[in-house]
This record gives C-alpha cells, structure tokens and sequence, in this order.
C-alpha cells in the first residue's frame, strides 16, 4: 500500500485541545470487523463488549516532564530542549531535540530557571536538531530528577495550540502510569478511571501490563510513498513473565485479548512464540505494522483517532481493514468526534 492511501482531510476545530471532564466520559466509536456495523457510544460503555476472563494489555510507561526552556551563553537567547532519553546517568547525558537549532553548536552552554539552577553543555550533534547534552549537577541523583520535574513541563503535542495546566499533569498520564521513561502518553490508555477499571475487574476482566516508551519517532511524517521502505525509530519495552501468563491463559481458553492502545500492540507484536503465545523479552523495537499484516496476540484494540498518513492510522487500518477503517475515520468526522491525544476512542472488535 502506498502513503497517498491514508490521507484524508481533517478540520482543524476537530483537534482536541483539552481532555472530556471526567476520563470515561469521551465518545467511543465501536467498528465490528466481522459485521461492517459502526456504532457511536461513550467510553464507560466499553464494560458491554467483554466479559469475565478477558484480558486488557495496557502499556504502563510514565511521561516525564520532558519539554524545557533554557538560555543560550552570552546571547540569552531562548532555547527549547526537549529530553528525548537518558544516555547515560553518571554522566548525566542525554539525547536532546534543540530548537531553533541553527543557533545550537557543540561546546555552547545552556542555562535553564530563573536563577540559573541548571546548566548543561552541548556535546555532539546527532541529527540536524538532535543534540546530545550533559547536565552539569553536583548533587545526587534524586535531587537532579526534582531539578527536572521542577523545570521541565508536561510534553503536550504541538499541535495543542496552548501551554500546559496545571491539570494536563494529571490528565495527560494514565491512571496506571509507572515507569518513567514516554515523552508521549500512551493515549488510549488515558480514558480509563481508577473506577471503570474496578468496575471492569468486579466484571472478572483481567489487567496485563507490558512496558513500551513511546518516543517522538511514533509521531514523526512518514516521509516514503512506499511504505515497506519506512524505518521507525527503536522504542525501549518490557514484557514480564507475568504479564504473559495472564494474557496466555486467556488465549487458551478462548477468550478475547483487548490491545489497549497501538503502543501496546507494537510491543506485543514484538514478542510472541510461534504457538502465538506472548512471551517475556526486554529489548528495543522498531517494529512498523503496515497492511497487510497478521496479528498475533490481540483480537481487539482501543485506540484514539489520528493524524493522516501516520504510523498509528496506518497500524488501525492493518488491524480493522482499510476500507472499514477509512469509513470509520469518515463517519468520525462527520459525526464530529475529537481527535488526537486528547480526543476520543475507538474500539475495533
């Protein structure tokens, strides 16, 4: 299939630029593959679709405070940095994008807060706005990472058109979130409730939780009109043992495995045994699903609404179908549903 193929045109208004009041209260879009049937419900209705012994795999990666702004040396002129991941942690170096990065060359300092309470230095260049960084710091490792939660904002997507609340600390993280590591949500995720999910569970559904830190690479424009020639970029997960047994004992008996977001899809199509069982692995994936493509583990997906020609509408339409998926994302916008991070969901079942 060719890039042309998942383009379509999306009006801008429909861009959410703030999360529903309450988690479970977005609209929820569910598209049945075997039937073609399209139905408009809320996210707390998810309860009616799944049933005692089946298994939800959520990704429980935590977005840190990954976006901050510091001083350029002698200029002061005003620097974005965004933390993409810890290279090495004695050392304090880090895998940066700078911008504007015409303005950024190695051996420059920088100087972030408004007392200069840190300082890092450029040290290499990586990409034309990649930068590699070592944080200058004295102090222990606990006390760097407040200095970084306490400079650093939550890494909303551009394309929400305003600065971080207070609230977006909270909303913009799942209710599972544990291991630090995303500098982007696993979005999908973020419409469950600390309540649905018990509400879920009394129902006997079981929870399975791999690792997968989503990095910008999900988000960068596929810039190959073949699509068997795109290369993404490695994302760091974790499958545990334990993970596997909940979500193999369900396959064993037959019952439905729900991939709660196309974060955690990747990774479970990253590591399966030629029984289609999952198996535990840790490691990077660069894993891109593109039709057509045979899924593995899961039968299900929750997934929120994305951009034209990206990887994620690109993944949705492997799993659903194209032409079920691309009459989905229609009849999404003409029914007026919320896209992106902060938008609504759709269940492909």
């Amino acid at each position: 299939m060719k890039l042309s193929q998942f383009r379509f045109d999306l009006p801008l208004n429909l861009i959410a630029q703030h999360p529903t009041k309450r988690r479970e209260d977005a609209r929820l879009m569910v598209v049945h593959r075997s039937t073609g049937q399209i139905e408009n419900k809320h996210f707390r209705d998810i309860m009616d679709y799944f049933d005692d012994k089946d298994v939800f795999v959520v990704n429980n990666t935590k977005v840190f405070p990954a976006r901050m702004y510091g001083r350029k040396e002698k200029t002061g002129a005003k620097i974005e940095v965004f933390l993409l991941r810890e290279l090495n942690k004695p050392n304090r170096l880090w895998d940066v994008i700078v911008d504007p990065a015409r303005k950024i060359r190695v051996g420059n300092k920088l100087y972030f807060g408004e007392n200069d309470e840190l300082i890092a230095e450029v040290i290499d260049n990586t990409t034309s706005r990649g930068r590699t960084i070592r944080f200058l710091w004295d102090g222990t490792d606990d006390e760097f990472r407040n200095m970084l939660e306490f400079l650093g904002e939550t890494p909303l997507p551009k394309y929400i058109k305003r600065k971080p609340e207070a609230e977006d600390k909270e909303r913009y993280q799942t209710v599972y979130a544990k291991h630090e590591g995303a500098v982007a949500a696993p979005t999908a995720g973020l419409h469950f409730s600390i309540e649905l999910i018990k509400r879920l569970e009394i129902k006997g559904v079981r929870f399975a939780e791999v690792t997968l830190h989503t990095g910008l690479g999900t988000f960068r424009p596929i810039e190959v009109e073949d699509l068997s020639k795109h290369k993404m970029d490695a994302e760091y997960y974790k499958i545990d043992d334990l993970s596997c047994k909940i979500v193999n004992k369900a396959i064993e008996g037959k019952h439905r495995i729900c991939s709660i977001g196309t974060t955690t899809m990747r990774a479970i199509e990253s590591s399966y045994t030629a029984e289609k069982l999952l198996k535990p692995s840790e490691g990077w994936t660069n894993i891109f699903i593109h039709p057509p493509y045979q899924f593995n583990i899961a039968d299900s997906l929750v997934t929120n609404l994305h951009l034209p020609k990206t990887s994620l509408l690109i993944m949705v339409c492997a799993f659903a179908g194209y032409d079920l998926a691309m009459e989905a994302y229609k009849k999404a916008i003409k029914d007026k549903y919320r896209f992106f991070s902060y938008g609504d969901a759709m269940l492909v079942i």
